[in-house]
This record gives structure tokens, sequence and C-alpha cells, in this order.
């Protein structure tokens, strides 16, 4: 049934990837970013394209209005390094997802969809490497990450009083690390997967065949596919699943197991410097799928390596184009 759907952060990478598959599937689409659309990653023109910050009132309202459902995807975040030096910036996003609730309330949306995070997880459960998979029920006691980790507790708090007060139905997912084409490659942004791609083709071309790596290279981490991701999410706004739970891989690598990979698909081997002092985020983190399995009967299962190769082969691209 073609519906009306709202995505906010529709510029960004998850949200644009999520804006072509509603178009695709029929869908009428309100696409909502706060930067202009020359700074959009992916803009797709059969979409309703608006240019608004949603930490005002006024612009949740008037992304909600006439909507049935929204995907509230706008956060200001990046990868390790940019969250863990604005954390007030991370904190912020608690006005857009306050306003787009009580805008989605107000405009009597069927479903609400919030993108939460693995950062809600409790660190001291990620403080080694070989950390057993992380369970839903593992965010609490609450000692989420600073700044964005905590921004995303509370706005999963939110949802889910929303849902028992006012009756609005909220679907939350918590994603774990998602990558793949169409995303941010430099500038600062950028999480690991693609931060790695671009060093190693920088690496390759430029004939300096050395790699620095934040932390030791030690960390462990599962990383997510956007076709995953998309399907997941979806999966989980359209399911009778209440609580926030898990969307991810669950095929662990260490960093320097990420750097392996994209070394084969490049097809070179560089030295490693290891910059120890750099923000690495937790020593260890996966997904516990188990609920996920239960409650959809699926999971996300694209192999590491292969996503990467697609991901490597659109960076190496757009790598190419920008040095002209």
């Amino acid at each position: 049934m073609r519906r009306k759907i709202a995505v906010t952060g529709g510029g960004g990478f998850i949200g644009g990837h999520l804006v072509g598959a509603l178009l695709a599937q029929g869908h009428e689409v309100r696409c909502v970013d706060r930067k202009p659309t020359g700074d959009w990653l992916q803009v797709h023109e059969e979409a309703e394209n608006v240019v608004a910050n949603l930490q005002g009132i006024d612009a949740c309202m008037a992304a909600c209005k006439g909507m049935d459902e929204c995907y509230q995807l706008a956060a200001d975040m990046g990868g390790v390094g940019f969250i863990e030096n604005n954390k007030a910036l991370c904190m912020l996003s608690v006005l857009i997802n306050t306003h787009m609730l009580l805008a989605a309330g107000e405009h009597g949306l069927e479903s609400f969809f919030y993108s939460s995070s693995a950062c809600v997880y409790n660190v001291d459960k990620q403080k080694s490497e070989d950390a057993a998979p992380l369970r839903e029920a593992d965010a609490y006691p609450a000692k989420p990450e600073d700044g964005y980790g905590w921004e995303k507790l509370f706005s999963e708090r939110m949802c889910r009083h929303f849902r028992e007060d006012f009756g609005l139905r909220t679907r939350v997912a918590r994603y774990h690390n998602v990558y793949g084409p169409h995303g941010d490659w430099d500038g600062g942004r950028e999480k690991a997967p693609a931060a790695i791609c671009r060093k190693v083709i920088q690496a390759k071309r430029s004939g300096k065949l050395v790699i620095e790596i934040w932390g030791d290279g030690k960390q462990t981490r599962s990383f997510m596919y956007i076709d995953d991701c998309l399907k997941g999410t979806q999966d989980v706004m359209n399911s009778g699943i209440l609580e926030p739970i898990n969307l991810g891989s669950n095929e662990l690598t260490t960093i320097d197991g990420l750097v392996d990979t994209v070394e084969e698909i490049a097809g070179v081997k560089l030295e490693r410097r290891y910059k120890l002092d750099a923000p690495k985020g937790v020593n260890g983190r996966n997904s516990d799928n188990e609920t996920i399995r239960r409650a959809l009967g699926w999971e996300p299962s694209t192999r590491l390596r292969d996503g990467m190769e697609r991901t490597y082969r659109w960076i190496h691209d757009e790598y190419v184009k920008k040095q002209g």
C-alpha cells in the first residue's frame, strides 16, 4: 500500500539509501535534512526534498504534516573521532528527537521509527576485545558512551513513554556500525570502514605504503552492510517489536582484521603505524542477534568481505574523481 513517509536525516548515509528504497517500493517520500541539498550524500528527485533544521519545533511540525509514518534518522554525529570530541553537539540531537515525537503525535502519524545505536550499551561490558556479544538487556544499568550514547538512550526512553502515555506507535533499532557506498569517506565524520578504505587507496596511489591506525588495532567490532540495515529497519518498523532491538551483523573482526580485508581487496600490503593516543572507542563490541532471529526469523548476513569490496570500489572511484 502506498504510504506518505517522512525520512528525517534523509541527506545522510542511511537516510539517502532509505529514501531510495521507499521510492522504489512506490511510496511518497518527504526527505528532510539540515544541509543544503548540494551537500546531501544522495538526492532523489522523485522525493519532496526539504532543507530544515529539525532542532526547532516548527520544522518538525512541517516535516510530519500530512504524513502516515516517519523514520527519524536525523542526528549530529560521525565516526569515533567526531563523537568523542563533540559531546555537546551530539547531545543537542535530543532536541530533534523530542520535537519530532511531539510533531508525530500532533499530526497523528501511525508509526514512528527511531534509529538508536550500540553506543547505548554499558561501557563496563565492553572493556575486553573478547567481550560477550551485547544483548538488548545490557543497556542497563545505564552507563552508555558519554555524550552520543546518553542522547540515544534518553531518546529511546522518550519513544517508549510516548507509546505508553500517548499511544504513538514507536519502534527502535540499535544500529551497529553501518557501512557501504554513498557515505562519508573523508572530512572527519567518516567511520572506520570508509576511513580505512580511503587510507589504503591514498597509500597505494601515492606509493607511500604506510597506514595510520587509531588505537592498537586489537579493538573488536562488527560491521553491518547498508542493504541489511535497510531491510532490518523496515522489518522492525512493520513488526510488533515494542522494545529496542539490536540491528547489526555478528561477524566479529578486529580493526587490524578490517585493514587486512581492505588490503586484500586493494592488492597491497602496508606498514602499520598505530596512533595510540587517538580516539578508539570501546575495546570490544558485537551484536547478539538472538532477539531479532526469534522475532523476525532473519538477521544481517552480508559477509564483511563482500560488503567491503563494494564499498572500496565506490570510494576508489570517488577518490579518483576528487583528485581529478
